[in-house]
């Protein structure tokens, strides 16, 4: 039986109703949610719409561009993930739809997936390629470092080069090598010596640490300055294992700071001695 006063409502206000609802259920607030990505739509806004699906279900979900700009990886239809985010309805359509806060893929690690991504979008592009590779200068007069004014990496590159060959001068550009900010920081310091044609060579890198310590070495931006920089770049970031995106690019990989320096210079008592051998 109908109430003899039943509450009409209107479309919006069932929305907002149900809205209401679910906005205020914590069971739905800031819950993990795994499937797989389907009908992947980036948004020139910067907005990312997909559906999240599973073998019997599926569920529409957006991210907005300020949440989507953290990610380290780019979203693929076919990538498992785990969304942390909230279940809400969009009013407008009276449909229920996750909103997706972070999202990591489920089983590999996002700087992993990154770095791949960024990899085979390069190489595609060439930037890799051996004929674009210039060759480090045999007596440069002047050697460019682009690292940290602390730590042990420069002081290690400043005593090899003044060991080896003390006749040239080193111009450190001090600039920040991890956290926020470093990937444009180390691409500036690349394009300033290019501007003023400050040095002959170019040792960029850094000491050891983590892939996330590591990580501005493979950002795009600092990529696309080692291939843009007509300085040769000799890379030497890390220890022998780590491997980063500015590796590839460079003219020459450095399996440490020491040995860029190594590779930048001649020795000088190798020198005075093959003279003295004639």
């Amino acid at each position: 039986m109908y109430s003899p006063n039943p509450t009409v409502y209107s479309v919006a206000q069932l929305n907002n109703y149900v809205k209401s609802v679910l906005d205020n259920d914590e069971n739905l607030n800031h819950l993990f949610v795994t499937g797989e990505i389907s009908n992947y739509k980036p948004h020139y806004s910067g907005h990312m719409y997909m559906t999240i699906k599973d073998e019997t279900a599926s569920i529409k979900a957006v991210m907005f561009a300020g949440n989507a700009s953290r990610l380290k990886f780019k979203p693929e239809n076919g990538m498992k993930v785990i969304i942390f985010g909230t279940v809400s309805l969009f009013q407008r359509d009276g449909s229920y739809q996750l909103y997706i806060n972070d999202m990591q893929p489920d089983g590999i690690g996002a700087l992993n997936i990154a770095f791949e991504q960024l990899k085979k979008k390069l190489e595609a592009e060439g930037l890799f390629s051996n004929q674009y590779k210039k060759p480090i200068p045999k007596f440069p007069q002047k050697v460019g470092v682009v690292t940290s004014a602390t730590g042990a990496a420069v002081q290690d590159i400043f005593n090899v080069l003044k060991r080896r060959y003390p006749v040239a001068e080193v111009v450190l550009r001090p600039c920040q090598v991890q956290g926020d900010g470093a990937a444009n920081d180390i691409a500036n310091a690349i394009k300033e010596f290019n501007k003023v044609k400050g040095a002959d060579v170019l040792i960029v890198g850094r000491g050891g640490g983590s892939i996330e310590d590591l990580w501005a070495f493979n950002e795009e931006i600092v990529a696309r300055a080692v291939f843009d920089s007509e300085i040769p770049v000799i890379s030497a970031v890390g220890h022998e294992t780590d491997v980063t995106i500015c590796d590839f690019v460079a003219d020459l990989r450095a399996p440490t700071p020491s040995a860029a320096a190594e590779c930048a210079v001649p020795d000088c008592f190798e020198l005075k001695a093959n003279l003295l051998s004639y």
